[in-house]
């Protein structure tokens, strides 16, 4: 009996050593990280706003991606609109005036759709905040934004000077005229100059954003560096880059369409995740009934790109594979507002391993990886705001295709081999027939005799 207990707390000791060593290799899995490459367009998200969110379950979760990302301005033909829509650099938080609304102290010009151009063409600077009565961050901007406008019209009178105005618009009220303009999120402070957002080539928009600090001082100090290269118009050539390096770092050029093309690779690690885009901001609030996430995916793959030489060398060995490898290719996810507002699009990832070692010589070898997926999408409403979802996960298991290439010696041995048994079959067969033909002729005799 103390025989059978000791063997059998070697055999627990041994398994526990195996247990141990399947946990620490699935730790140094998790620590690896994968590739997850994407092109993706959408119709309705403006660039300006458009953010990639990488979270996994071991607590991962990092925000509006831009290293890795590039993002690209499309019209409804999901065509570039211009070069890369670079989203400048990460600013301190957005500083608010302590301002208060005073009654009838407005300062700045309500437009409406019909007088828009005409203000555009009139002032040679025109600033236009884009506001929701509702919005949480317009509100707090209005009171320093009526104060600005006011000293700003003291300043410089729009009649007798007429150099720079500052109006506003309300998107609720002004709908087509805030798309015209690609507004998504309020408020949206543009700065149009004279004749800038009428232009020939596709209808393009050729203004500035803001997006500075919102106290009086500020909008002040940057609507004074606006009027400057004006007022010295004689000496613009020596002065042109003073007003442009005062305030490049608040102001940046604004999406020119309503659309955006997302393309880029991020790292994810080895275990269930998501990869979440949306319209994301620290200082403008959206209208989740008014967002569409609808997209079109050109590109969507896991770990390093196969050439095409490459994946038609696999092929050889095995037709199927690949065919997983970029599932969700060329596929449409649109949201015709048949299922209402605030739809989230969904798409539910199984990733599988797979890979292939092939050899063309005794002393070649070559090792391709690729990870191959299968796809379930769903539309939901949601009461948040609405995003497209990636949610990937590993599977376990991995497909491991092996070549071993035949030697000719062992070829002409499997052709001797067919040969052999075509004429022992052949033979046998011969056989058969000739004793089946032998016996028919002695029942023939029998019979005459």
């Amino acid at each position: 009996m103390p025989r059978l207990r000791f063997l059998v707390l070697v055999f627990s000791f041994g398994d526990f050593l195996r247990i141990y060593d399947v946990r620490l290799h699935l730790l140094l899995l998790l620590l690896m990280c994968l590739t997850l490459n994407m092109t993706n367009s959408f119709p309705s998200l403006s660039c300006e706003f458009a953010s990639v969110d990488v979270s996994d379950v071991l607590g991962t979760n990092r925000l509006n991606i831009t290293k890795t990302i590039r993002k690209f301005s499309i019209d409804h033909d999901l065509k570039p609109t211009g070069s890369e829509f670079h989203s400048g650099p990460v600013l301190h938080q957005i500083k608010h005036g302590d301002e208060v609304d005073e009654e009838g102290g407005e300062g700045s010009v309500s437009l409406k759709a019909h007088n828009f151009d005409q203000y555009s063409h009139q002032y040679p600077i025109l600033v236009v905040n884009f506001f929701a009565p509702w919005c949480y961050w317009s509100n707090r901007l209005k009171p320093s934004w009526e104060k600005a406008a006011k000293i700003i019209r003291e300043r410089y009178d729009p009649e007798m000077d007429g150099r720079i105005l500052l109006a506003k618009v309300d998107c609720t009220e002004e709908g087509d005229l805030c798309r015209r303009n690609h507004i998504q999120g309020y408020p949206s402070i543009r700065i149009f100059r004279k004749g800038s957002n009428l232009r020939e080539d596709h209808g393009r928009h050729d203004h500035e954003s803001y997006y500075g600090d919102r106290d009086t001082e500020s909008l002040v100090k940057t609507m004074e560096a606006l009027v400057a290269p004006i007022a010295m118009e004689s000496q613009r050539q020596a002065l042109e880059h003073k007003p442009e390096n005062a305030t490049q770092h608040v102001k940046r050029p604004a999406p020119s369409a309503g659309g955006c093309r997302i393309e880029g690779y991020v790292r994810v690690k080895k275990v269930p995740g998501n990869l979440m885009i949306s319209a994301l901001s620290g200082a403008h609030s959206f209208d989740s009934k008014q967002m569409n996430l609808s997209h079109v995916i050109s590109h969507f793959s896991f770990g390093m790109k196969v050439l095409p030489r490459v994946m038609s060398d696999v092929k050889r060995l095995l037709p199927y594979i690949g065919r997983s490898h970029d599932k969700l290719n060329g596929r449409s996810f649109i949201n015709h507002r048949d299922v209402g507002a605030n739809v989230t699009i969904e798409h539910y990832l199984q990733v599988v391993k797979t890979e292939v070692v092939t050899r063309r010589s005794s002393s070649e070898h070559k090792l391709i990886e690729e990870y191959e997926y299968t796809a379930h999408s769903s539309l939901s409403q949601t009461v948040y705001m609405p995003t497209a979802k990636f949610h990937f996960e590993l599977s376990p298991m991995q497909v491991l295709i092996t070549e071993n290439p035949k030697s000719f010696s062992h070829f002409i041995t499997n052709v001797c081999a067919i040969i052999g048994g075509v004429f022992t079959v052949a033979g046998i067969l011969d056989s058969i027939l000739h004793n089946t033909v032998r016996m028919m002729k002695k029942v023939e005799l029998g019979k005459n005799f």
